[in-house]
């Protein structure tokens, strides 16, 4: 197994309590320093953030690149990959995760959106990019 890098999205929506930031990248570095595949990585981050603080929702996205892909086999140097996991109202609101997911775009215009998206909430929404 080859590592990979790349960019964690992370954002809930919470229900009664919340976390702090700094708690949201430890739980990201808890699962991404071992031996792991992105798929599994994704699912174990919102699967966490889920049960610590039962939040209305979680979304979870990892854009990464891959060894694998750039060193071996198809040697495509700008490729990557994109895996999600939606729980909660991500899952069941097409409109809150189309807002927070915007496959496609820009990283300003995701920013942009992200801000946005945070202040159509009524209630508090927490949303975090990090390195992987």
């Amino acid at each position: 197994m080859l590592p990979f890098f790349g960019k964690m999205h992370v954002a809930y929506l919470p229900k009664a309590r919340v976390i702090g930031l700094s708690k949201i990248p430890r739980i990201v570095d808890t699962f991404a320093r071992r031996l792991q595949i992105q798929e599994r990585l994704t699912q174990e981050v919102a699967q966490t953030i889920e049960q610590i603080i039962d939040p209305v929702g979680v979304g979870v996205i990892c854009e990464a690149r891959h060894f694998c892909m750039m060193m071996r086999g198809v040697e495509k140097q700008h490729s990557g990959a994109m895996t999600s996991a939606m729980l909660g109202a991500f899952r069941t609101q097409k409109k809150t995760r189309d807002e927070f997911s915007g496959a496609g775009e820009s990283p300003q215009q995701r920013v942009l959106r992200k801000v946005a998206w945070l202040e159509r909430l009524r209630f508090p929404a927490m949303s975090v990019t990090l390195e992987i």
